[in-house]
């Protein structure tokens, strides 16, 4: 798959062994709080299209990306129940809150940093899940690598956006986020979640 190549590659490292250690020793708290992920990236795209409704480009990714993310917060929480598990309120990650701490203030930079972490994310959640896939049992391998291509493309739908709305290039701005995002992706953690550093 060429897309996981290009993701590879943009990200600033790959999720240390000792995560996915962490990952598998913890599957109920990796699905829980993976659907509150995808919770919240749905929030994050309808959020997008109240606060920049002048994009018809944007609405439209955003619109497709809310709906997306939502049929798969379904999908988890139906596996969470198959499994005997409860969905519940999860502390939040360091993660975005840290990489939303150096957005810029002034548009339209807010709205290109906004986008640049989305595509960071998006990007992240994809690595992710292709590197646990081999390791999980054949319900949930199958499940994650379903969810491979779309989170590719939110990723490049994310990124394309920041672009335009640029005007120009980006790479200096992405080249500060994949520095900032490698270090919370490398850096020890507290907690496990499914975009934390591990827990050592």
């Amino acid at each position: 798959m060429e897309y996981l190549h290009e993701i590879f590659d943009f990200l600033g490292c790959e999720t240390p062994d000792a995560w996915i250690d962490n990952a598998l020793n913890n599957q109920s708290i990796m699905l829980i709080d993976h659907a509150h992920c995808e919770k919240k990236a749905a929030m994050t795209a309808v959020n997008n299209i109240h606060m920049y409704p002048d994009d018809p480009e944007l609405l439209k990714k955003m619109s497709r990306l809310a709906r997306e993310e939502l049929r798969h917060f379904e999908q988890v929480l139906k596996l969470i129940e198959q499994r005997g598990l409860t969905f519940r309120k999860m502390s939040a990650a360091r993660y975005v809150v840290s990489l939303r701490a150096h957005v810029r203030k002034q548009e339209p930079d807010r709205l290109v940093d906004v986008l640049i972490i989305g595509a960071f994310i998006e990007a992240r959640s994809c690595e992710r899940f292709a590197k646990l896939a081999p390791h999980l049992d054949d319900e949930l391998k199958h499940f994650y690598e379903s969810l491979l291509k779309s989170e590719a493309r939110h990723y490049q739908d994310y990124l394309k956006l920041a672009t335009k709305h640029a005007k120009g290039d980006v790479s200096e701005r992405v080249e500060f986020f994949r520095g900032k995002e490698a270090e919370l992706v490398e850096q020890p953690d507290t907690e496990f979640r499914f975009h934390s550093g591990p827990v050592i």
